[in-house]
């Protein structure tokens, strides 16, 4: 017998079916609601659009009450999910559902002509509309059609940017999943059965899908679903829910501790807040330290299930810059160049290694060899740790720019851009933001005809909107190289590093 998802999903169906699984806009589901729901779900997947054991599903859509219901069809269907990021295009979504070999995509209302644009440009696959399955929500009978993949078996592949700037699939399993699981019950600071939890970021994305969906079905907890971040919205439920746990980058704690509501709202019930994707400011801390909550900073990335280490609870304040010493089963280390162990304070490479750590890229063994070596997952991001083993992140050594808690790859951004009639060369690097932390800056050597609205104009039309430069600096001489021909990012940086407080913002 196998350990899955389902299988965690059928139990508190029996023990527990009139539990609320989750919320969205006022509506809810029970557990037995969403066991039969899914169950239909996977039944047509099999018997009616042809899903084998192992074939890739898409699931396409912004957050709703069917996504996670959807995304749990599939994973009962036998089928490895693929959440696709509706913000996409054609172009970006097609380069995915080749890569995966996606053979049918769940498409939401709205989203049926994105579909229909991105298999008109490849290979085409089977469209199933959210009106398909919405008819199988209520049965007059139940369902617990499942098909049980072995444990070390794909049951999901998340594609997310690269230090080549082209999408990898990270793979997930059923092992690893419910190792994260474990790991994040096993702690004071962690989950617990039964954990009501509020997502204000997006079900497609590692986060939502992990620490909001699998983490909440496994313990049988209540998932809150926003449409998207809306800080006084957010407080209300914060309430109206009494949850127990909230995790986002800066920018989201930010933004719900600035709401109006936030100051006389009762957060007593809120027990696990976790933050990361870039640094927290200590007044931020001290806000949400203010109503009782005590943030605690993580280093993490996909690969590594999302989160590889926490600051505990007790050393939020003293070391706000930290982001702990690993997990229970966990380590994170710092290595240097010659691949050993790094010195109290000195900066390495920050890498990686326990049960939750993808076992790879998806039908990409030469990438998977490179970032996992000797046991270890090179995570290619620069961090130092203290004599305790705290980790601190540095900086990026794979030159992602995260805006808003999001990579955004700068090597895709500057393939787009070299398309443009009259471009010779560009560098894309992270300008300052405000809102965001970090927002893509194109410093484009290009011919007299091409001007800053050009740039821009052509992004829109190849690339989501997130991607898209908001600061364009057009020059005539060529951009510095370093001896070996590429181009010298670190002096570009430099020369660049005061972008946003020098050039107008272009959109």
């Amino acid at each position: 017998m196998t350990a899955t998802i389902g299988k965690a999903l059928d139990w508190w169906a029996r023990t527990a079916p009139d539990r609320t699984a989750l919320v969205f806009s006022g509506e809810s589901l029970t557990y037995r609601q969403v066991r039969d729901f899914s169950s239909r779900i996977a039944r047509l997947l099999v018997e009616q659009k042809g899903v084998s054991e192992g074939d890739r599903v898409g699931l396409l859509g912004p957050n709703s009450l069917t996504w996670p219901v959807a995304a749990l069809g599939t994973l009962k269907s036998g089928g490895v999910l693929v959440p696709l990021n509706s913000r996409y295009r054609p172009a970006e979504l097609r380069k995915i559902a080749d890569d995966a070999g996606i053979g049918v995509v769940i498409v939401a209302p709205g989203f049926e002509q994105l579909a229909e644009d991105t298999a008109a440009i490849g290979s085409p696959f089977t469209v199933v509309t959210y009106a398909d399955i919405e008819e199988l929500r209520d049965g007059a009978s139940a369902d617990d059609f499942r098909v049980d993949r072995a444990p070390d078996e794909p049951t999901s592949v998340l594609f997310t940017s690269g230090s080549t700037g082209l999408s990898k699939g990270v793979v997930l399993t059923n092992r690893t999943l419910l190792s994260i699981v474990l790991e994040n019950t096993l702690t004071e600071e962690g989950f617990r059965p039964g954990t009501t939890t509020l997502l204000v970021l997006p079900l497609a994305f590692t986060p939502g899908l992990v620490y909001g969906l699998l983490i909440t079905t496994v313990l049988g907890g209540t998932l809150v679903i926003e449409p998207e971040l809306n800080p006084s919205s957010a407080v209300k439920l914060l309430e109206q829910h009494s949850v127990e746990a909230i995790f986002g980058v800066p920018l989201i704690f930010e933004a719900i501790s600035r709401a109006p509501e936030f100051a006389d709202a009762d957060l007593s019930s809120l027990k696990t807040a976790i933050v990361g994707g870039a640094a927290v400011p200590v007044p931020l801390l001290q806000r949400w330290a203010d109503k009782g909550v005590l943030l605690r900073q993580i280093y993490g990335m996909t690969e590594a299930g999302g989160v590889a280490t926490a600051t505990i609870r007790e050393e939020a304040f003293e070391f706000p810059d930290r982001c702990g010493t690993g997990s229970i089963f966990t380590e994170v280390k710092v290595f240097n160049a010659d691949g050993e162990p790094a010195a109290p304070g000195e900066e390495g490479e920050l890498v990686v290694r326990g049960p939750g750590v993808t076992p790879g890229y998806w039908n990409d063994p030469e990438t998977t060899a490179q970032a996992l070596r000797d046991g270890w997952l090179h995570s290619g991001d620069l961090g130092t740790a203290d004599e305790d083993g705290r980790v601190q992140f540095v900086d990026r050594l794979k030159d992602l720019i995260i805006s808003g808690g999001i990579n955004i790859s700068p090597v895709e951004l500057e393939i787009a851009i070299m398309a443009i009639d009259g471009v010779q060369e560009v560098a894309v690097i992270a300008a300052h933001d405000d809102r965001f932390g970090e927002t893509p800056a194109a410093i484009v050597t290009a011919s007299p005809e091409v001007d800053e609205k050009v740039v821009i104009e052509h992004c829109e039309k190849v690339l989501a909107d997130f991607k898209v430069p908001r600061y364009v600096v057009i020059r005539q001489e060529p951009l510095p190289r370093l001896p070996s021909g590429k181009l010298a990012k670190t002096v570009i940086r430099d020369e660049y590093k005061d972008v946003d407080t020098r050039f107008d913002k272009v959109r």
